[in-house]
């Protein structure tokens, strides 16, 4: 990406952010998809858009709990983090304003659905498979992913997931472009979810 190029980005990130904002009143927009899907990163940088705090579910679960996932599901195991999950989540909804950045099952839990479409925007960064493989390869964090063969389980959880996933009120394409790109689309997305163009009678 060019200077000139980057210059042009951040006008129109900030022009979009500007109806989002808006928009969104006191809504929070909610990010889920599968691991490695960019949910962090690009929240981080859609929040600092959008001048909400950003708040990773993951994050807040690990201090709720005193411990991190993996040990969390090693020591209870993963319908005992779930349970913390949708608690965590259900709190961070009810609080002020953010960008929410949520676990790659999170979105399976239909109280988690409900409770994000009444208060929240809720944003699918859909990825292909050979994406996130990348990305989730660099981390050894990912406790659904400790099986003989993490590729078929990444697949796997796609093909249970990607149905619910496709429920989010915006899906917006995660690929290996520049994160400027992503929020720009992705604000883009949300822009013309929060703002439809009038529908005129012939």
């Amino acid at each position: 990406m060019t200077g000139a190029n980057k210059k042009q980005i951040m006008e129109r990130i900030e022009e979009q952010a500007g109806v989002v904002r808006t928009a969104l009143g006191q809504r929070s927009i909610v990010l889920v998809g599968m691991m490695g899907a960019g949910k962090s990163a690009i929240g981080r940088l859609l929040a600092k858009a959008l001048n909400l705090p950003f708040i990773d579910a993951d994050t807040e679960i690990e201090r709720a709990a005193g411990m991190t996932i993996p040990d969390m599901f090693e020591a209870h195991g993963e319908a005992y983090f779930r349970d913390g999950e949708v608690r965590v989540i259900s709190r961070i909804l009810d609080g002020a304003p953010c960008v929410l950045a949520t676990g790659g099952g999170a979105w399976m839990d239909a109280d988690t659905r409900a409770h994000a479409s009444r208060v929240g925007i809720s944003v699918w960064l859909k990825a292909e498979p050979e994406v996130l493989l990348k990305r989730v390869k660099r981390r050894s964090n990912r406790p659904m992913l400790k099986t003989k063969d993490p590729e078929a389980t990444l697949r796997h959880l796609l093909a249970l997931r990607d149905p619910v996933y496709a429920q989010a009120d915006v899906t917006v394409g995660s690929r290996d472009v520049p994160h400027e790109t992503m929020v720009l689309e992705t604000l883009t997305a949300i822009a013309a979810h929060v703002t439809p163009v009038e529908q005129t009678a012939e």
